[in-house]
């Protein structure tokens, strides 16, 4: 006989939290808020620390209503039913992140899909609470996804200034999309209708927030194989546009048939077709392309569909794409260098990728972190010696003030250079732009939110002027308002 359960009222808040918790980006502020109001009695510095703190206190809620056997969601209806749902999302998939993260590991090594060791445990998990085997195989996908996405996001864009988490902030919604409760019920597997812009200098990281996203969408669970449809580091394929004359980019992006042009000598599958169903192409230098080949863009954009250059039999293209350039596209839209259309099928996220000067500006401890993230790369493990005798040398032969026109790539080489000369010598002569021009050109491009726009005026007005009292006078806001505006960004 089917059982009636109903949450209390206390219950149903605290689940109602959790749910938003659970379903909250794990980069934003409202998380940490959130965690703090779900166990007020434990730090959210302990709570990160100690992952399962949170488990238990929700385990221990659930238990009530398993006292003769254990409870399943259809004991539950409604809305209780839905809340219950998340948590035991939650539970199962904090249960088995040890294994997933083995997982992730095994796949980085491995040219084929892992079988999963642990899936028969997760289906006898989520099958005792009631989750149907289709369900299990869909969140089974939906954790692991949720995992590459935290790992690549977080390791792969290291950096504790505002830009830079605001940055991750960005990539995560990429991927999970505002409202993690959307992607969810309908949007998991439709990801691929929405394309990405990111926009950021030379040697920025464009291609590491590229390879995040890529790495990290939606690839299913296969029962029959016991692993997943493809290994995620084959559903990421990057591109270079500018590194290829006008005569090779079509038979690059598109392939060719044998006989296609002189030179043409057999088959060629261009990247389009090599992209799988589950993953991303990132185009990099995308405002490099002519008009031509910008027309063919567009039309894999509106209709996934694309020719081989020698034949005519249509392809189908089923992965998403991820666009990049250094330059300004308001410029080249402007110069009629860049087709308004393409633009507005590829901007359905655009994403600025900082330079490293603003992130310095921001928080200048962070040149020590990247440092010592750096030295670890090239050594295979930590190396504080090194790291502090890098830091000292750039901090002695760095020019003041000095902005880094080559961005964390330049960074790279410094230090690769003080490692082998004990000193670093800049390149001079570069003109780079300034924070007040990367504030215009912000402004220009319309991607800063109303509350962005008033911080960096009140910065780049305190460059110039020394004190808050000055700032609050040009700007016409009180001086309180002021210090809360410009706290976050370090001036």
């Amino acid at each position: 006989m089917k059982r009636a359960l109903a949450l209390t009222p206390a219950d149903r808040d605290f689940f109602h939290r959790f749910d938003n918790f659970v379903f909250s980006n794990p980069f934003s502020e409202q998380r940490a808020q959130l965690l703090d109001t779900l166990v007020p009695s434990m730090s959210t510095a302990a709570l990160q620390k100690d992952r399962h703190a949170l488990s238990a206190v929700v385990a221990r809620r659930l238990e009530a209503f398993d006292r003769d056997q254990p409870s399943r969601l259809t004991d539950f209806s409604g809305e209780d039913r839905q809340l219950v749902e998340a948590a035991h999302l939650y539970l199962t998939y904090h249960r088995f992140l040890d294994d997933l993260d083995r997982l992730l590991e095994r796949q980085l090594e491995s040219d084929t899909s892992v079988e999963l060791w642990f899936a028969e445990d997760v289906y006898a998990c989520m099958g005792q609470r009631g989750f149907s085997d289709d369900a299990i195989a869909r969140y089974l996908s939906f954790f692991y996804q949720l995992r590459r996405a935290f790992h690549f996001i977080d390791r792969s864009l290291p950096g504790d200034s505002p830009s830079m988490r605001r940055l991750r902030l960005s990539l995560w919604d990429n991927t999970f999309t505002h409202d993690m409760h959307n992607f969810n019920q309908c949007l998991w597997n439709r990801m691929e209708d929405f394309s990405t812009l990111l926009i950021g200098e030379t040697g920025t990281g464009k291609g590491s927030a590229a390879m995040a996203i890529g790495r990290s969408s939606y690839i299913p669970y296969a029962p029959a194989r016991r692993c997943f449809a493809e290994n995620f580091t084959k559903t990421f394929i990057a591109i270079n546009l500018s590194q290829f004359p006008e005569t090779l980019i079509e038979s690059e992006l598109f392939g060719h048939r044998k006989g296609a042009f002189t030179g043409a000598i057999q088959d060629h599958k261009g990247v389009f077709e090599r992209c799988s169903a589950h993953g991303a192409l990132f185009l990099d230098e995308i405002g490099e392309v002519s008009a031509p080949v910008q027309i063919k863009l567009l039309q894999v954009l509106q209709e996934r569909t694309f020719s081989s250059l020698g034949s005519h039999a249509p392809n189908r293209f089923k992965g998403r794409v991820i666009g990049a350039t250094n330059r300004s596209l308001a410029e080249l839209r402007a110069a009629g260098r860049f087709r308004d259309d393409l633009f507005y099928r590829l901007c359905s996220d655009v994403i600025i990728v900082p330079p490293l000067r603003i992130r310095l500006q921001e928080r200048p401890g962070e040149l020590e972190q990247l440092v010592s993230i750096l030295v670890e790369r090239m050594l295979g493990e930590p190396s504080p010696t090194l790291t502090d005798q890098a830091v000292s040398a750039l901090e002695r032969d760095l020019p003041k003030p000095y902005t880094w026109p080559g961005n964390v790539r330049e960074l790279e080489q410094a230090v690769r250079q003080i490692l082998l000369t004990g000193r670093f010598h800049a390149s001079p002569g570069k003109h780079v732009s300034t924070p007040d021009d990367d504030f215009l050109a912000a402004v220009q491009a319309g991607t800063l939110s109303a509350d962005e726009l008033v911080s960096r005026y009140c910065a780049l007005l305190h460059r110039r002027y020394p004190t808050y009292v000055d700032v609050a006078k040009r700007t016409g806001l009180d001086r309180r308002t002021v210090r809360k505006h410009l706290s976050p960004l370090g001036s």
